[in-house]
């Protein structure tokens, strides 16, 4: 089996996560994959192979080499975003890309007009969606090109390495998948989740991030009769939503620059409730943010007399505080990446991902490119080649660590 091949059979599985279940795995046909991907890994000859009671995956490759190399690990999430149906994904192969509009479906066209990525591979074959469901490279190109890495490296004992753990997780699309990850189990000195996006990048900064929920009970009265009684919980919410900076949300900030995002806003006159996220790459600037949310919250407060309440949560930190000490990680991804024909790019996550989490837990876990684009949705698509490159970056990691870190 190709990568090709694996890919497709991996997105042939509906692993949408929820965050409406509150259990783990948020959903049950996220274990049917992994129990698949479970006895795959058996048939193909990895080790240590376990899937454990809350839907996470671990295998290893045996090290081949006499010297002493630390133990590294590759990893990837098995679910796909609740923002976008996963189910009876049907792909296809655009081959040799010639440039032009894509015909998704009769209604739907991916245009290098709109998504102008799509000339970066022009020449190339491009796996895509029928315009009714997201295509699922986030996170499954990842895990194809994990295992194919595997397979390709027993297939060439040639290549040296130490011991390399694998690892697959749910849930990461609702920002869990970590939680229950086993750092301690897994006993990698340090790992790489591949889950970017373009080819040749390395993430290792990602915002700071925390959630708040608001809830606003106002006073429903007679309206021809509101005067000094009525509290309208819908219009308080509009009036929260414009005191925050209107230049400092997700579509007029880019690079390092922070944001508040309200997700969603619901409710009427008797009770409002609002969901944001605050995104930030710098620490002290994420405490401001926070601060400021609060202070809104209690300037209203004050002004209509305690109708607000706030639950606001940190969900991830910014991984670079616990990269740096140890940058020589990056210098062998940078090194993988050249060798397989690409030039690097580290760049900034506008968003978070499982190493972030990972690395505050002791594993410090930088990002790596799994090469498909425009996730979430039914523009998304997946060069043939981003594959088989990502692939062999995994595979040239583990060589160079061995020679690197090798005694």
């Amino acid at each position: 089996m190709n990568i090709t091949e694996r890919f497709l059979s991996y997105v042939a599985f509906d692993t949408q996560s929820s965050e409406e279940t509150g259990v783990t795995p948020s959903t049950e046909k996220q274990r049917v994959f992994a129990q698949h991907l479970k006895e795959e890994l058996i048939a193909e000859g990895l080790q240590d192979v376990e899937l454990d009671e809350l839907g996470y995956l671990y295998a290893t490759l045996p090290s081949n080499t006499d010297k002493e190399v630390p133990a590294i690990g590759f990893i990837a999430h098995m679910d796909t975003s609740p923002d976008a149906s996963g189910k009876d994904v049907r792909p296809r192969i655009v081959e040799n890309y010639d440039g032009g509009d894509i015909i998704l479906s009769e209604n739907i066209i991916t245009s290098p007009s709109k998504f102008p990525e799509l000339l970066d591979h022009k020449g190339e074959d491009l796996i895509v969606t029928d315009g009714t469901t997201l295509l699922g490279a986030d996170d499954k190109a990842g895990v194809a090109e994990i295992v194919q890495a595997m397979v390709y490296l027993q297939a060439h004992p040639e290549i040296k390495h130490g011991k390399i753990r694998i690892g697959f997780n749910p849930d990461e699309e609702i920002g869990l998948g970590a939680h229950h990850f086993n750092v301690e189990k897994f006993g990698c000195d340090f790992a790489y989740t591949m889950d970017g996006s373009e080819i040749g990048e390395i993430e290792f900064e990602n915002f700071n991030a925390a959630s708040a929920k608001i809830t606003i009970n106002g006073r429903s009265v007679h309206p021809g009769y509101a005067k000094d009684k009525m509290l309208n919980a819908g219009r308080i919410a509009a009036e929260l939503v414009n005191m925050l900076p209107a230049n400092e949300t997700p579509e007029t900030t880019e690079g390092y620059e922070g944001f508040f995002h309200l997700t969603s806003i619901s409710g009427g006159c008797e009770k409002a409730q609002l969901s944001f996220i605050i995104r930030d790459h710098d620490r002290e600037y994420f405490e401001s943010r926070k601060n400021e949310m609060f202070e809104v919250v209690q300037e209203l407060n004050e002004k209509y007399g305690n109708i607000i309440t706030l639950n606001m949560n940190d969900q991830y930190y910014n991984m670079r505080e616990k990269i740096e000490p140890m940058m020589y990680i990056i210098d062998i991804a940078k090194e993988a990446i050249t060798e397989a024909g690409m030039t690097p790019k580290v760049r900034a996550i506008r968003g978070g991902t499982d190493g972030a989490q990972l690395s505050f837990m002791g594993l410090p876990c930088p990002n790596i490119f799994a090469g498909g684009l425009n996730f979430h949705g039914p523009h998304e698509f997946c060069p043939v080649q981003s594959l088989e490159k990502a692939m062999m970056t995994v595979v040239n990691i583990c060589k160079i660590a061995e020679q690197r870190l090798g005694k």
